[in-house]
Protein backbone atom coordinates (compact mmCIF):
# COMPACT_ATOMS: atom_id res chain seq x y z
CA UNK A 1 0.00 0.00 0.00
CA UNK A 2 1.52 3.26 -0.84
CA UNK A 3 1.78 6.34 1.28
CA UNK A 4 -0.57 8.98 1.00
CA UNK A 5 0.20 12.69 1.04
CA UNK A 6 -0.90 13.54 -2.59
CA UNK A 7 -2.91 16.02 -4.34
CA UNK A 8 -6.42 16.62 -5.23
CA UNK A 9 -8.08 19.43 -7.01
CA UNK A 10 -11.81 20.15 -6.65
CA UNK A 11 -13.47 21.60 -9.70
CA UNK A 12 -16.42 23.76 -7.92
CA UNK A 13 -16.15 25.47 -4.78
CA UNK A 14 -20.05 25.06 -3.98
CA UNK A 15 -22.04 22.92 -2.06
CA UNK A 16 -20.36 19.60 -2.93
CA UNK A 17 -17.11 20.52 -3.24
CA UNK A 18 -16.77 22.83 0.03
CA UNK A 19 -18.04 20.02 2.11
CA UNK A 20 -15.91 17.32 0.10
CA UNK A 21 -12.46 19.62 0.98
CA UNK A 22 -13.68 19.98 4.74
CA UNK A 23 -13.88 16.11 4.89
CA UNK A 24 -10.94 15.05 2.89
CA UNK A 25 -8.89 18.08 5.13
CA UNK A 26 -10.14 15.67 7.95
CA UNK A 27 -8.84 12.77 6.68
CA UNK A 28 -5.76 13.41 6.30
CA UNK A 29 -4.88 12.26 2.66
CA UNK A 30 -3.97 14.86 0.87
CA UNK A 31 -0.95 16.87 0.85
CA UNK A 32 -2.88 19.43 -1.06
CA UNK A 33 -6.28 20.23 -1.72
CA UNK A 34 -6.95 23.24 -4.52
CA UNK A 35 -10.21 24.92 -5.19
CA UNK A 36 -10.70 25.91 -8.77
CA UNK A 37 -14.21 28.07 -9.15
CA UNK A 38 -15.53 30.48 -12.00
CA UNK A 39 -16.30 33.18 -8.71
CA UNK A 40 -13.14 33.13 -7.38
CA UNK A 41 -14.07 35.02 -4.31
CA UNK A 42 -16.25 32.09 -3.09
CA UNK A 43 -12.76 29.65 -3.72
CA UNK A 44 -10.81 32.22 -1.43
CA UNK A 45 -13.15 32.34 1.36
CA UNK A 46 -13.77 28.49 1.33
CA UNK A 47 -9.91 28.25 1.52
CA UNK A 48 -9.57 30.92 4.10
CA UNK A 49 -12.41 29.14 6.07
CA UNK A 50 -10.64 25.73 5.98
CA UNK A 51 -7.28 26.91 6.58
CA UNK A 52 -8.63 28.34 10.17
CA UNK A 53 -8.88 25.15 11.04
CA UNK A 54 -5.47 24.31 10.57
CA UNK A 55 -4.17 23.95 13.83
CA UNK A 56 -6.64 21.26 15.25
CA UNK A 57 -5.88 18.73 12.12
CA UNK A 58 -2.57 16.76 10.29
CA UNK A 59 -0.88 19.62 8.14
CA UNK A 60 -2.23 19.93 4.43
CA UNK A 61 -2.06 22.95 2.03
CA UNK A 62 -5.04 24.27 0.51
CA UNK A 63 -5.69 27.03 -1.77
CA UNK A 64 -7.58 29.03 -4.56
CA UNK A 65 -6.15 28.10 -8.01
CA UNK A 66 -6.85 28.59 -11.63
CA UNK A 67 -6.65 25.81 -13.34
CA UNK A 68 -2.77 25.99 -13.61
CA UNK A 69 -3.67 24.42 -10.35
CA UNK A 70 -4.38 21.31 -11.65
CA UNK A 71 -0.55 20.40 -12.67
CA UNK A 72 0.52 17.67 -10.80
CA UNK A 73 -2.76 16.79 -9.51
CA UNK A 74 -3.03 13.00 -8.47
CA UNK A 75 -6.80 13.48 -8.64
CA UNK A 76 -9.07 15.98 -10.18
CA UNK A 77 -12.76 15.85 -8.75
CA UNK A 78 -15.48 17.69 -10.97
CA UNK A 79 -18.49 18.82 -8.94
CA UNK A 80 -19.19 21.59 -10.91
CA UNK A 81 -22.60 22.48 -12.57
CA UNK A 82 -26.27 23.35 -12.50
CA UNK A 83 -27.62 22.01 -9.45
CA UNK A 84 -30.79 19.79 -9.10
CA UNK A 85 -33.52 21.75 -8.93
CA UNK A 86 -36.66 20.70 -7.04
CA UNK A 87 -38.81 17.96 -9.28
CA UNK A 88 -35.72 17.40 -11.76
CA UNK A 89 -34.62 14.44 -12.45
CA UNK A 90 -30.67 14.32 -12.71
CA UNK A 91 -31.13 13.21 -16.78
CA UNK A 92 -33.09 16.35 -16.51
CA UNK A 93 -29.77 18.17 -16.20
CA UNK A 94 -27.75 16.52 -18.88
CA UNK A 95 -27.81 19.21 -21.53
CA UNK A 96 -26.88 22.19 -19.26
CA UNK A 97 -23.97 20.17 -17.46
CA UNK A 98 -22.79 18.47 -20.46
CA UNK A 99 -21.65 21.57 -21.99
CA UNK A 100 -20.30 23.09 -18.77
CA UNK A 101 -18.39 19.77 -18.22
CA UNK A 102 -17.12 19.99 -21.59
CA UNK A 103 -15.62 23.13 -20.76
CA UNK A 104 -13.71 22.16 -17.62
CA UNK A 105 -12.50 19.07 -18.82
CA UNK A 106 -11.13 20.86 -21.82
CA UNK A 107 -9.11 23.53 -19.45
CA UNK A 108 -7.88 20.83 -17.23
CA UNK A 109 -6.11 18.73 -19.96
CA UNK A 110 -4.04 21.76 -20.39
CA UNK A 111 -2.32 21.49 -17.30
CA UNK A 112 -2.45 17.60 -16.57
CA UNK A 113 -2.63 14.04 -18.68
CA UNK A 114 -1.41 12.14 -15.81
CA UNK A 115 -4.34 12.53 -13.10
CA UNK A 116 -7.37 10.10 -12.39
CA UNK A 117 -10.21 12.65 -13.13
CA UNK A 118 -13.45 11.56 -10.05
CA UNK A 119 -16.64 13.06 -12.07
CA UNK A 120 -19.43 14.17 -9.56
CA UNK A 121 -21.48 16.00 -11.81
CA UNK A 122 -24.86 14.54 -12.76
CA UNK A 123 -26.07 13.06 -14.44
CA UNK A 124 -22.77 11.22 -13.38
CA UNK A 125 -23.06 8.55 -15.44
CA UNK A 126 -23.35 10.43 -18.72
CA UNK A 127 -21.25 13.17 -17.55
CA UNK A 128 -18.62 10.74 -17.11
CA UNK A 129 -18.89 9.19 -20.50
CA UNK A 130 -18.74 12.59 -22.14
CA UNK A 131 -15.36 13.57 -19.81
CA UNK A 132 -13.58 10.57 -21.41
CA UNK A 133 -14.23 11.19 -24.65
CA UNK A 134 -13.83 15.09 -24.21
CA UNK A 135 -10.05 14.31 -22.34
CA UNK A 136 -8.86 11.48 -24.57
CA UNK A 137 -7.90 10.08 -21.02
CA UNK A 138 -7.77 5.90 -20.58
CA UNK A 139 -11.19 4.85 -19.73
CA UNK A 140 -10.35 3.48 -16.43
CA UNK A 141 -8.72 6.80 -15.78
CA UNK A 142 -11.97 8.55 -15.77
CA UNK A 143 -14.21 7.34 -13.09
CA UNK A 144 -17.95 8.67 -12.29
CA UNK A 145 -19.30 8.94 -8.36
CA UNK A 146 -21.63 6.41 -9.86
CA UNK A 147 -23.80 4.42 -6.77
CA UNK A 148 -21.62 4.24 -3.92
CA UNK A 149 -23.94 6.84 -2.03
CA UNK A 150 -26.84 4.84 -2.86
CA UNK A 151 -25.58 2.20 -1.92
CA UNK A 152 -24.46 3.87 1.26
CA UNK A 153 -28.08 4.62 1.59
CA UNK A 154 -29.23 1.25 0.84
CA UNK A 155 -27.20 -0.09 3.53
CA UNK A 156 -27.72 2.35 6.37
CA UNK A 157 -31.79 1.87 5.52
CA UNK A 158 -31.16 -1.87 5.98
CA UNK A 159 -29.35 -1.62 8.69
CA UNK A 160 -32.05 0.84 10.68
CA UNK A 161 -34.56 -2.22 9.34
CA UNK A 162 -32.50 -5.31 10.64
CA UNK A 163 -30.95 -3.53 13.59
CA UNK A 164 -27.59 -4.15 13.13
CA UNK A 165 -24.38 -2.00 12.48
CA UNK A 166 -24.66 -0.78 8.78
CA UNK A 167 -20.52 -2.11 8.20
CA UNK A 168 -22.16 -5.52 8.88
CA UNK A 169 -24.47 -5.27 5.63
CA UNK A 170 -23.36 -6.08 2.34
CA UNK A 171 -25.56 -4.64 -0.40
CA UNK A 172 -25.06 -3.19 -3.34
CA UNK A 173 -27.12 -0.53 -5.74
CA UNK A 174 -26.50 -0.65 -9.43
CA UNK A 175 -27.21 0.49 -12.42
CA UNK A 176 -27.83 3.72 -13.41
CA UNK A 177 -26.87 6.78 -10.22
CA UNK A 178 -30.69 7.76 -10.70
CA UNK A 179 -34.49 6.56 -11.58
CA UNK A 180 -33.58 3.09 -13.16
CA UNK A 181 -30.90 2.03 -10.56
CA UNK A 182 -31.69 -0.86 -8.67
CA UNK A 183 -30.85 -3.01 -5.82
CA UNK A 184 -29.11 -6.68 -6.11
CA UNK A 185 -31.30 -8.14 -3.57
CA UNK A 186 -30.23 -11.46 -4.67
CA UNK A 187 -26.88 -11.16 -3.10
CA UNK A 188 -27.71 -9.00 -0.21
CA UNK A 189 -25.89 -10.35 3.01
CA UNK A 190 -26.09 -9.98 7.14
CA UNK A 191 -22.36 -11.80 7.88
CA UNK A 192 -22.47 -13.76 5.49
CA UNK A 193 -26.25 -14.66 5.66
CA UNK A 194 -28.58 -13.49 2.87
CA UNK A 195 -31.36 -11.05 3.51
CA UNK A 196 -33.83 -13.98 2.54
CA UNK A 197 -32.40 -16.28 5.17
CA UNK A 198 -32.02 -13.64 7.51
CA UNK A 199 -34.96 -11.71 7.41
CA UNK A 200 -37.85 -14.22 8.21
CA UNK A 201 -35.26 -15.58 11.22
CA UNK A 202 -35.66 -12.05 12.48
CA UNK A 203 -37.87 -11.70 16.16
CA UNK A 204 -38.96 -8.23 14.86
CA UNK A 205 -42.57 -8.29 15.03
CA UNK A 206 -44.70 -6.46 12.66
CA UNK A 207 -41.90 -6.93 9.37
CA UNK A 208 -43.32 -7.89 6.58
CA UNK A 209 -40.48 -9.27 4.60
CA UNK A 210 -41.00 -8.25 0.38
CA UNK A 211 -43.32 -5.12 1.58
CA UNK A 212 -40.62 -3.95 3.82
CA UNK A 213 -38.06 -4.59 1.76
CA UNK A 214 -39.54 -2.75 -1.56
CA UNK A 215 -40.25 0.42 1.00
CA UNK A 216 -36.32 0.74 1.81
CA UNK A 217 -35.26 0.58 -2.25
CA UNK A 218 -37.95 2.95 -2.78
CA UNK A 219 -36.76 5.24 0.10
CA UNK A 220 -33.45 4.61 -1.28
CA UNK A 221 -34.27 6.00 -4.66
CA UNK A 222 -35.87 8.97 -3.80
CA UNK A 223 -33.50 9.85 -1.61
CA UNK A 224 -32.04 12.74 -2.98
CA UNK A 225 -35.05 14.06 -4.13
CA UNK A 226 -36.53 14.45 -0.79
CA UNK A 227 -33.81 16.09 0.97
CA UNK A 228 -33.40 19.00 -2.17
CA UNK A 229 -37.32 19.26 -1.24
CA UNK A 230 -36.20 19.65 2.56
CA UNK A 231 -33.01 21.82 2.11
CA UNK A 232 -32.17 22.50 -0.85
CA UNK A 233 -28.66 20.40 -1.70
CA UNK A 234 -27.17 17.02 -0.76
CA UNK A 235 -23.74 17.33 0.28
CA UNK A 236 -22.81 15.99 3.80
CA UNK A 237 -22.73 12.25 2.40
CA UNK A 238 -21.80 12.51 -1.23
CA UNK A 239 -18.96 14.22 0.26
CA UNK A 240 -17.84 11.25 2.37
CA UNK A 241 -17.89 8.78 -0.59
CA UNK A 242 -16.11 11.00 -2.17
CA UNK A 243 -13.46 10.21 0.35
CA UNK A 244 -13.54 6.59 0.38
CA UNK A 245 -12.90 6.89 -3.62
CA UNK A 246 -9.99 8.44 -3.01
CA UNK A 247 -8.87 6.83 -0.22
CA UNK A 248 -8.97 3.67 -2.32
CA UNK A 249 -7.11 6.02 -5.49
CA UNK A 250 -4.38 7.83 -3.30
CA UNK A 251 -3.81 4.77 -0.92
CA UNK A 252 -3.83 2.42 -3.41
CA UNK A 253 -5.93 0.09 -1.43
CA UNK A 254 -8.03 -1.93 -4.23
CA UNK A 255 -11.06 -1.09 -2.72
CA UNK A 256 -14.15 -2.47 -4.53
CA UNK A 257 -17.16 0.12 -4.88
CA UNK A 258 -19.60 0.61 -7.59
CA UNK A 259 -18.36 3.55 -9.10
CA UNK A 260 -19.66 4.59 -12.62
CA UNK A 261 -17.25 3.22 -15.04
CA UNK A 262 -16.62 2.36 -19.36
CA UNK A 263 -18.16 -0.95 -20.02
CA UNK A 264 -16.34 -3.04 -22.41
CA UNK A 265 -18.26 -6.26 -23.25
CA UNK A 266 -19.24 -6.23 -19.33
CA UNK A 267 -22.50 -8.25 -19.04
CA UNK A 268 -22.83 -7.52 -22.70
CA UNK A 269 -22.70 -4.11 -22.87
CA UNK A 270 -20.43 -1.58 -24.39
CA UNK A 271 -19.36 1.77 -25.44
CA UNK A 272 -21.13 3.67 -21.49
CA UNK A 273 -21.17 4.11 -18.44
CA UNK A 274 -23.05 2.28 -15.80
CA UNK A 275 -22.05 1.26 -12.30
CA UNK A 276 -21.42 -1.88 -10.48
CA UNK A 277 -18.62 -2.89 -8.36
CA UNK A 278 -15.13 -2.73 -9.49
CA UNK A 279 -11.25 -2.45 -8.20
CA UNK A 280 -10.47 0.53 -7.48
CA UNK A 281 -6.46 1.89 -7.26
CA UNK A 282 -4.16 4.08 -7.95
CA UNK A 283 -4.34 3.54 -11.85
CA UNK A 284 -8.47 4.28 -11.43
CA UNK A 285 -10.60 1.39 -12.33
CA UNK A 286 -8.84 -2.40 -12.36
CA UNK A 287 -11.70 -4.42 -12.87
CA UNK A 288 -15.13 -4.06 -12.94
CA UNK A 289 -16.96 -7.35 -11.33
CA UNK A 290 -20.21 -9.96 -13.27
CA UNK A 291 -21.97 -9.85 -9.48
CA UNK A 292 -24.35 -13.01 -10.33
CA UNK A 293 -27.91 -11.54 -10.89
CA UNK A 294 -31.14 -13.06 -10.81
CA UNK A 295 -33.35 -13.01 -14.12
CA UNK A 296 -35.17 -9.67 -12.81
CA UNK A 297 -32.12 -7.86 -11.74
CA UNK A 298 -30.35 -8.93 -15.06
CA UNK A 299 -33.46 -7.26 -17.34
CA UNK A 300 -33.77 -4.45 -14.82
CA UNK A 301 -29.92 -3.73 -15.45
CA UNK A 302 -30.36 -3.93 -19.24
CA UNK A 303 -33.11 -1.26 -18.82
CA UNK A 304 -31.19 0.98 -17.21
CA UNK A 305 -28.49 0.65 -19.56
CA UNK A 306 -30.37 0.79 -22.60
CA UNK A 307 -32.12 4.06 -21.01
CA UNK A 308 -28.19 5.67 -20.72
CA UNK A 309 -27.67 4.38 -23.67
CA UNK A 310 -30.20 6.55 -25.45
CA UNK A 311 -29.16 9.27 -23.83
CA UNK A 312 -25.60 9.27 -24.34
CA UNK A 313 -26.45 8.92 -28.56
CA UNK A 314 -28.61 12.38 -28.33
CA UNK A 315 -25.61 14.18 -27.21
CA UNK A 316 -23.75 12.89 -30.80
CA UNK A 317 -20.36 13.09 -29.24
Amino acid sequence: MKNSGSKVVIIGAGNVGSTFAFSLMKSGLAREIVLIDRDEKRAQGECMDLNHGAAFLPPVKIYPAGYEGCKGADVVVITAGSKQKPGESRLDLLQRNAGIVKEIVGSIVRHTKDAILLVVTNPVDIISYVTMKVSGFPNKKVIGSGTVLDTSRFRYLLSEHCRVDARNVHAYIIGEHGDTELPVWSNANIAGIKLSSYCPLCSRKGCSYKKDLHKIFEEVKNSAYRIIEFKGATYYAIALSLVKIVSAILRDENSVLPVSGYMENCYGFNDLYLSIPAIVSRNGIERQLEIELSKEEAAQLKASAQKLKSEIEKLKI
